[in-house]
């Protein structure tokens, strides 16, 4: 099953399970997840309903990123950078793959009933969209980024329901935080992967003669200076200090700035480094929440 020629010998399965899951991806996912529920815990921190969102959120994760390349497999044959992934390389059976995004689903759904039922439900909801809605429809128009990213940033909510129970105005003001990050990392990587996409028939981002349109970096800007109207939201429902709005709106700025370069070099060098600095740019405004919580 994980070997069929002498090209693909140095896989194994576990890492082809690795690949078909994207674990390093999925771990950084979870990371939004994590950091809600620490930002909303009460102070009798639960460590059970925290060990119980890992896994689950993980399972989870792994089973919607397993369940895109056995829809995409066909197409990810097309792209120089899915071709070695173990479904187009035929290292993997097909049947096998949907074996365990069920298997990681319904045991990551379980995990997160057992912390509560809103947790479980936003995470069924979430693999649904992602496998089912956001993959085919990323062939057909590019409303599948706005729709994808609704999956993407669910982690918020469900890290935030873990803690609370519920949905929170301030839990809801992170989420729509995550929501617009989306946007120019994703604008981003569809730029870098211009290319490889267009070779699959993937429709992320418009053609003009060729390359991509030049106001996906416009557009990028504006999404990430819509980014204030939830800090403000946030800041309006909870207390949040002065300091952390400066820093949030500095790191803000230095986002649409980006996107405003992209738009006017519309390179592969700009588009890299816009993708670069979103990497970063979530976990730092996540963790500024949490200091504001547990320092000032």
């Amino acid at each position: 099953m994980t070997q069929v020629n002498s090209q693909t010998i140095k896989y194994s399965l576990a890492k082809d399970i690795g690949l078909l899951v994207k674990v390093k991806l999925s771990l950084t996912v979870l990371i939004s997840s994590v950091l809600a529920f620490v930002i909303f815990s009460s102070e009798s921190f639960n460590l059970t309903s925290f060990i119980l969102l890992i896994v689950g959120g993980a399972l989870v994760t792994f089973a919607a990123n397993a369940m895109n390349q056995v829809l995409e497999r066909e197409f990810d044959k097309l792209m120089e950078r899915t071709h070695i992934r173990p479904l187009p390389q035929g290292r993997m059976n097909v049947s096998f793959a949907v074996l365990l995004s069920g298997v990681f689903c319904t045991l990551g759904v379980i995990a997160l009933t057992l912390v509560n039922a809103a947790a479980g439900l936003l995470a069924m909801i979430s693999f649904l969209i992602y496998a089912f809605v956001y993959t085919p429809l990323k062939r057909y128009s590019t409303v599948a980024i706005p729709v994808g990213a609704i999956p993407g940033a669910l982690p918020i909510l469900i890290g935030s329901v873990a803690a609370q129970g519920y949905i929170s105005p301030e839990a809801f003001a992170l989420f729509g935080i995550q929501y617009l990050w989306q946007f120019p990392h994703f604008w981003a990587i569809a730029w870098m992967g211009h290319d490889d996409y267009s070779k699959a028939g993937f429709k992320l981002i418009r053609d003009i003669d060729g390359r991509p349109d030049p106001m996906f970096g416009i557009y990028s800007a504006i999404y990430a200076s819509l980014t204030v109207f939830f800090i403000l939201l946030y800041a309006y429902v909870s207390s949040i200090a002065i300091s952390i709005v400066v820093v949030l709106i500095l790191l803000i700025g230095i986002y649409a700035f980006l996107g405003y370069k992209l738009y006017l070099k519309n390179d592969r060098a700009s588009a890299r480094t816009l993708f670069l600095y979103s990497l970063a740019y979530l976990p730092l405004v996540l963790l500024l929440f949490t200091v504001n919580k547990y320092f000032l």
